[in-house]
């Protein structure tokens, strides 16, 4: 099947980022305009209040700085989603948001975790992992940019820091390796030239009759002329100049 039936750019390619990029902004500018800390809605775990934030941590961040850093990764890789795996897009971010969350909820540390970097580490684990089980080259391709760009992000799946959710970045990162493994996505057929076919023929191949068993050009001079074909004979003649009068010693 034609890659145009896989990949294609859609609205969604653009407004999915667009749309989760303005609602995280959005949650925290209401955050400094009416002066208020929703952390406590983030995921807390092992605790029934902390279950809300599997859903909601991912809009609540602390700082600009953290929102800042959120930001273009999730643009980047939301888009990237929804281009190359479009019919399974919304699935793997439904998906993958509910099994970080419930994996944080189960192995983090008593505090509120919050913040979209769950959802970055489900998404870049995801089409990295994809990428390279599906072995197409355009999505192979895709996993080598992730990890050229985001490869740093993987030593932050372990506590390096105590003030980030090394534990949210683990459950994410899992979450799109699981996903990478179990969700079935169609990839495009790769066109087989005629020497990658089972029944190829050497013997017949049109371009290698053009060559001897060293590699050597072989010229074919057709000397035969058809009788019925007529020959165009071109004579030239010369017309010496005109002497124009000068005189020479």
């Amino acid at each position: 099947m034609s890659e145009s039936k896989y990949f294609k750019f859609t609205n969604a390619v653009v407004l999915a980022p667009l749309v989760t990029v303005i609602l995280i902004w959005a949650v925290f500018w209401i955050e400094l305009r009416f002066n208020v800390n929703l952390n406590e809605y983030g995921v807390y775990p092992r605790t029934i209040q902390g279950l809300r934030g599997i859903l909601l941590s991912p809009f609540i961040h602390g700082s600009v700085e953290h929102l800042y850093n959120n930001t273009i990764p999730l643009a980047f890789l939301t888009a990237s989603l929804f281009y190359f795996y479009r019919k399974i897009a919304v699935k793997v971010l439904i998906i993958g948001i509910l099994i970080s969350g419930i994996l944080t909820w189960g192995i983090g540390r008593p505090s509120y975790h919050i913040g979209a970097s769950g959802v970055i580490y489900v998404l870049a684990s995801f089409m990295f992992f994809k990428g390279v089980f599906s072995k197409y080259f355009r999505l192979v391709a895709l996993s080598l940019v992730v990890v050229f760009i985001y490869g740093s992000l993987l030593w932050y799946i372990f506590p390096v820091k105590d003030e980030i959710s090394w534990e949210g970045h683990l459950s994410g990162f899992i979450a799109g390796l699981s996903m990478a493994i179990f969700l079935k996505t169609g990839t495009p057929t790769s066109k087989k030239f005629d020497w990658e076919q089972d029944d190829y023929n050497e013997g017949e191949d049109e371009f290698l009759k053009q060559f001897d068993a060293h590699g050597n050009f072989i010229e074919n001079k057709n000397e035969d002329i058809d009788g019925n074909e007529h020959i165009i004979k071109i004579t030239y003649r010369y017309k010496p100049k005109e002497n124009d009068g000068a005189k020479s010693d």
